[in-house]
């Protein structure tokens, strides 16, 4: 067993242990990053699979992302926009595809009114809600008891209206069925992004992609650490009192004044805490849960769907693929469409076999863009629920009336041990921002803290 002395110890190599770790370096600080993984960047990956560069993880960059879009602009990386000329794709209940531009699907005036009002009022909610304080809302714990379905429900009868602005925070963002969330979950990760409006706007949310793909952030970060990265190096246990920790891996010791776990919350039960953390984080960590969804890429000769005048953007909530959109890589004359299968529909196809499920998809992507969309050259799906050390996608979010009950304490350190990761931020919740986010705001707590002055 190596034992090694650092002033930090940080466990996740991740966007927001790695932002961190260089923050504290920057101020003086000596730091050890430990990942499980044989590689850094935690739900960011990007791969060569079969000769397609494919984001298997996250990928877009939005235009209010300013600490992403510091990071990348620090890192010397260049971005470039998701392509979106032409038309795009609405798939209605009785399976009518029909071809639109702008922001509000085809639907009937009625229906269209009734989306219009929702999104109207919850605007309305969204701008009482700080991202980073939600269970301040004068109305929390009312709309942290009631999910997001039947809230839907109670404000219109309009199954269509419901069906599609649920799609949004379920399938699209949360990725659990719209009756597992409350209402102020909804509001929450609405607020992240500025306003629900911002939420429903495509051309917002997915704006842009880095060139070569996101991953090369972490890369690139953890590259400027160096030796200070550990891979392969999963914590099994944490040892810890008010004079400092000891995080120890099957064949390293790292003995550190303070420590940034950098993880998921739904893997904080990975390590065997010495002694246990305090009742209200045992509490509080069993009201969590990752959501789960497929991420699935296809990859064609050409994009086709560009010369019959699409974007490659499309929508249904009556679709196994709920969204999809033209993912094609910087310069590559090749045509890559990304789609998503979310919560229960994932939990259906998965008790098929591979090309069953591969069938199923592809036939759905048809749906939208035609024959052609069947026969792609490279098929592939993400499916973050097989991954070990993450466990689903896109981030944690609380059951029934915990975001109102245990959020104040998300963040809160115990004793020497802080907590950062994009499952906890505010303002960029669930995304790269708010990974970034959290750990420059971790890293400037610790550096203000008087042990360390």
């Amino acid at each position: 067993m190596t034992a090694i002395e650092r002033d930090i110890v940080i466990i996740g190599a991740g966007a927001s242990g790695l932002t961190a770790a260089t923050e504290l370096r920057k101020a003086g600080l000596t730091v050890a990053v430990l990942e499980a993984r044989d590689r850094v960047g935690g739900r960011l990956w990007t791969d060569d699979i079969d000769g397609a560069m494919l984001e298997i993880g996250g990928q877009w960059v939005s235009p209010d992302q300013d600490a992403l879009k510091e990071t990348i602009a620090e890192l010397g990386l260049e971005t470039f926009a998701r392509y979106r000329t032409g038309e795009n794709v609405y798939i209605n209940a009785a399976g009518q595809r029909t071809r639109f531009e702008g922001g509000i699907f085809p639907v009937s005036a009625e229906t269209e009114r009734e989306i219009l009002r929702l999104i109207e009022l919850l605007d309305g909610l969204v701008a009482q809600t700080d991202p980073d304080r939600p269970w301040t809302h004068p109305r929390a714990k009312e709309l942290d008891e009631i999910s997001f379905g039947a809230w839907l429900e109670n404000e219109t009868t309009d199954q269509e209206a419901r069906d599609n602005i649920g799609m949004f925070i379920a399938g699209a963002m949360l990725t659990k069925p719209a009756h597992a969330f409350s209402t102020l979950q909804a509001l929450l990760m609405a607020a992240s992004a500025g306003s629900f409006s911002n939420l429903v706007d495509a051309d917002f949310i997915l704006d842009e992609r880095v060139v070569g793909g996101l991953q090369q952030v972490p890369i690139l970060l953890a590259e400027r650490l160096g030796g200070d990265v550990h891979l392969g190096q999963a914590v099994r246990t944490l040892r810890w009192n008010e004079d400092g920790v000891v995080a120890v891996t099957d064949d390293l010791e790292v003995h550190a004044c303070r420590v940034i776990v950098a993880v998921p919350p739904v893997l904080y039960s990975r390590i065997s805490f010495e002694p246990p953390l305090p009742r209200r984080q045992h509490q509080l960590h069993q009201h969590l849960s990752m959501g789960f969804v497929i991420k699935v890429h296809a990859v064609y000769e050409t994009p086709f769907w560009r010369e019959d005048g699409l974007s490659g953007t499309a929508f249904s909530p009556y679709e196994l693929v709920h969204e999809a959109y033209d993912n094609t890589n910087f310069g590559d004359s090749r045509g890559t469409f990304v789609g998503f299968v979310s919560d229960e529909a994932a939990d259906e196809v998965f008790t098929l076999t591979p090309e069953e499920r591969k069938t199923r998809i592809l036939t759905s992507l048809s749906h939208y863009f035609g024959e052609k969309a069947l026969t792609p050259v490279v098929y592939y799906e993400s499916d973050w629920g097989t991954e070990e050390w993450t466990r689903g996608a896109y981030a944690a979010s609380f059951d029934l009336g915990g975001l109102a009950r245990y959020g104040a304490d998300l963040r809160t350190p115990v004793g020497p041990i802080s907590f950062s990761c994009s499952d906890l931020a505010g303002k960029g919740y669930q995304h790269v921002d708010g990974a970034i986010r959290m750990g420059r705001d971790t890293a400037a707590a610790i550096l203000a803290s008087a042990e360390l002055v």
